[in-house]
């Protein structure tokens, strides 16, 4: 018969607050960028990650990576956010705003970057992590290589077919050009 795992400590306020102190110019950094100026957003995302890290934490232990485990949360939160369908539905108004001649084009670059946003949640996790790490976190190949345990042709092969499937989902939401 196998003893059971050992609980593990809860971390104390002390540890959390470290914790907090580390990762939260990153974390916030890493929301911020794909959330194209949507402060409000950004800060709900931020918050409500580090929310359910204190409460995962208390009863699973630190993980070994917290920041690691803290954007993963967040991501996962962002991609269930933009496929909201009251979220689809907005947008798909928006893309005939975005149709009018009159339109500025800060809206039209808001707009744009909304549509990325839910074609990227379409795509594989793998394809995701690839583009976002390489155009919004703006590491090399060699780098995303290393994180990824990939070749750097390997990468560079992934990350094309990420972008041929971010374009046909782009295409798939709406016909929108430069």
């Amino acid at each position: 018969m196998r003893s059971p795992m050992p609980h593990p400590a809860a971390p104390t306020e002390d540890d959390i607050r470290c914790i907090y102190r580390a990762t939260i110019d990153e974390l916030y950094g890493f929301v911020a960028r794909r959330c194209d100026g949507d402060r409000d957003l950004a800060e709900d995302v931020t918050q409500e990650t580090w929310l359910r890290a204190v409460g995962a934490w208390e009863s699973k232990g630190i993980p070994e990576r917290p920041l690691a485990w803290l954007t993963s949360v967040a991501a996962r939160q962002l991609s269930n956010h933009f496929r909201r369908p009251e979220i689809r539905r907005a947008d798909r108004d928006a893309l005939d705003d975005l149709r009018a001649p009159d339109a500025s084009s800060a809206r039209l670059s808001r707009e744009r970057r909304s549509l990325v946003e839910r074609a990227l949640a379409r795509l594989p996790r793998l394809q995701t992590r690839l583009l976002e790490a390489f155009h919004y976190d703006r590491r090399g190949i060699a780098e995303i290589a290393t994180e990824t345990g990939l070749t750097e042709r390997a990468v560079e092969g992934r990350l094309r077919r990420a972008r041929e499937n971010l374009r046909r989902n782009i295409e798939s939401e709406g016909d929108i050009h430069e």
